[in-house]
């Protein structure tokens, strides 16, 4: 069985002593690849020299997370846009508008999402997307760039039935995370992901955050990580009622499709 992480903020701080031992146990639970979201230029730049310096284990997206729109600048973009260009990054994002909290304005969000969907456009990559209570504005814009991009995953999925329904419309694919597993906020998003098409899954841990509430053993840190995906795996098949191999399947061959992966 092979399995895919779409998104692990590996350059993430608490990796840092022990990046290797972190891949290692990943390998070891049967995760073939990982890719390594860029959420400012920093991160960005961090992913993309990991996925260079091993690109059969990873790879990287390059992008501005809505919560640091603000810093979104006309020299910070444009070295965004060189990575996005180049070799190993294989979807612009981590993007999108999050009204949750607002770290950035909305002004500034919806400037800069912007500004990566035109970027999609122009390398012919797909989109990395992130939305949280502001669905009407990024479907918006989303359903105004549709013809231009080859296509994008919907990040960290979170939203109800009618968000859903909107983004698989629009033949977007669909991130699912440990969100899944907890058994108190997750229960909505249990009941929806079988709408999901196979074709349209994706699974991914969003590691270090989002620990899968279904663990038997939580690590002490509450640390999560890429070996924790099969949980994520089990949870999710549970929920379609077939077996961790079928979901396992579909989620690898739909993120080899969509990001061009080759290795």
């Amino acid at each position: 069985m092979e399995l895919i992480d779409i998104g692990a903020n590996l350059t993430h701080e608490s990796f840092a002593s022990d990046f290797s031992q972190v891949i290692e146990d990943a390998k070891n639970a049967n995760i073939s690849h990982i890719m390594l979201t860029g959420t400012d230029l920093e991160t960005s730049l961090a992913a993309q020299a990991l996925s260079a310096a091993n690109p059969s284990m990873h790879s990287s997206t390059a992008g501005f997370h809505p919560h640091v729109a603000s810093t979104c600048d006309d020299a910070a973009f444009a070295e965004i846009a060189r990575l996005s260009a180049g070799n190993y990054v294989v979807a612009v994002g981590e993007t999108g508008l999050d009204y949750n909290r607002n770290f950035s304005s909305k002004s500034d969000q919806l400037t800069a999402f912007e500004r990566h969907l035109e970027l999609a456009s122009d390398v012919n990559k797909p989109m990395f997307l992130h939305q949280r209570e502001a669905h009407e504005d990024f479907y918006r814009l989303l359903a105004q760039y549709r013809d231009k991009l080859i296509g994008g995953v919907v990040h960290c999925f979170t939203d109800n039935e009618a968000a859903l329904k909107d983004y698989l419309n629009l033949d977007m694919y669909i991130g699912v995370t440990g969100w899944i597993c907890d058994e108190r906020r997750g229960l909505d998003l249990q009941r929806i992901t079988p709408m999901i098409p196979l074709d349209r899954l994706l699974i991914e841990t969003d590691a270090p955050y989002l620990l899968p509430r279904n663990l038997g053993s939580k690590p002490k840190n509450r640390r999560n990580e890429p070996k924790y995906l099969v949980s994520v795996l089990e949870k999710v098949a549970e929920c379609y009622q077939v077996t961790p191999e079928v979901i396992a399947k579909a989620t690898t061959n739909n993120a080899k499709r969509l990001f061009n992966l080759d290795f």
